[in-house]
């Protein structure tokens, strides 16, 4: 850490009597915060493209894998935004290391899951643990970002982008070299990250909000913003059922057309790796010209880049897994930004309803789109899903300008 952009402290042990600086970026603090979100993502994202080899090993079938999908992601639907209403209230770093700790431990079991339902254990504990740390980082990244939210906010979404798109080429090569039942050992890895974080990470602080109960706090913070809170969490939430629905089927999909499971895993990385970059800069331009524009671009040319995906073949599939990824997590970081910048007195509650909710609920449909896969087949499905983006463009014509 002693690398530091010249001018700014490097982050100190933790003392526990940290207290952010409003008038410049720590990006030391932001690192270490960032660095929480790429481990707890980076085995989160075990989980998709091993899809194949669950399928294959216990024999599930295609509504087998939406319930699990839908039944992993509700969870963080019920239990992001408890945890954001905590957050908000209590000075504690419980909420990220008991919730990274659960990521990076239980997932790698997954691998030695000997059924249906053991894995489904394992993935819930693991999703469980997800859902704990991502309202309290992303409540603090504001704290130390200054007058550059937006771009801090997506360094921190990138760190998670970022995990997705190592992550699936790390443990597809990983399970094609030594198996599934090799996967616990990769729970090291996880181990030394947790104990740096658990030295540098400070302590959250909280909004002082503990003397409201859960809806009166609603009130007082979402009150007179509600209608445009719920416009973006709708948008946020028909992006994550489209881009939930690709990220779940298409590796099944891309080795029912004959690619090899490592080859999947890199086209599933070229699609996180390009909403890296495409975070990074969505982040950049909202700080400079309003949320408003950059949301719209987005959903303009998400359907046309997730037919690219679908339809183009052989190995033009890495360019169209590119340029779906792109545009598809680009409004990621947007939608928390903007909801921060309205309830600023809550951060990490509607942090929460951005992703929690948004990307919770939308998971929970992955049984529905798997059902209708088992009966129409997932092309035809991925490629209704596809226009679902269009529906947003009215929506968003309807957001403030936010800068």
């Amino acid at each position: 850490m002693s690398d530091s952009t010249p001018g700014e402290e490097p982050p100190v042990a933790y003392s526990g009597q940290d207290t952010p600086d409003p008038s410049r970026v720590q990006y030391g603090i932001v690192f270490v915060i960032t660095l929480v979100h790429f481990t707890g993502d980076f085995y989160s994202s075990f989980f998709s493209p091993l899809l194949p080899a669950f399928v294959d090993k216990l024999g599930l079938t295609l509504t087998q894998v939406g319930l699990l999908t839908g039944l992993v992601r509700l969870l963080a639907f019920m239990i992001q935004p408890v945890v954001g209403y905590l957050s908000d209230r209590h000075e504690s770093r419980w909420f990220v290391f008991t919730g990274l700790f659960l990521a990076f431990f239980c997932i790698p079991f997954s691998g030695i899951a000997p059924n249906f339902y053991v894995l489904l254990l394992v993935l819930s504990l693991g999703s469980l643990g997800s859902s704990m740390f991502h309202p309290a980082t992303t409540g603090m990244v504001p704290l130390y970002s200054g007058n550059r939210t937006g771009f801090c906010l997506s360094i921190y979404n990138t760190g998670g982008t970022l995990a997705f798109a190592l992550g699936p080429v790390f443990i597809t090569w990983y399970v094609a070299h030594w198996g599934l039942e090799a996967m616990p050992w990769t729970g090291m890895l996880g181990l030394v990250a947790f104990l740096f974080c658990f030295k540098y990470l400070p302590r959250p602080k909280s909004e002082n909000l503990s003397h409201l109960g859960f809806f009166k706090s609603l009130k007082a913070t979402l009150g007179p913003v509600y209608k445009i809170i719920f416009l973006i969490w709708l948008v946020m939430f028909l992006r994550a059922v489209t881009g939930q629905a690709f990220m779940t089927f298409m590796p099944i999909f891309l080795v029912n057309e004959g690619h090899p499971l490592p080859s999947v895993g890199l086209i599933v990385a070229f699609f996180i790796i390009a909403g890296t970059l495409s975070g990074l800069l969505a982040g950049y331009m909202a700080d400079r010209t309003g949320f408003r524009k950059i949301f719209f671009i987005s959903y303009l040319f998400m359907a046309p880049a997730l037919m690219l995906y679908l339809y183009l073949p052989g190995p033009w599939v890495f360019a169209g897994a590119f340029v779906a990824g792109f545009f598809v997590l680009a409004p990621l970081p947007l939608g928390v930004v903007m909801a921060q910048k309205l309830v600023p007195q809550s951060r990490a509650m509607v942090s929460s309803l951005m992703m929690g909710l948004a990307y919770g609920l939308g998971g929970a449909v992955s049984p529905l789109v798997g059902g209708l896969a088992d009966v129409y087949g997932i092309e035809p499905v991925l490629f209704a899903l596809s226009f679902v983006p269009v529906i947003c463009l009215g929506v968003i014509a309807r957001f403030p300008r936010v800068v």
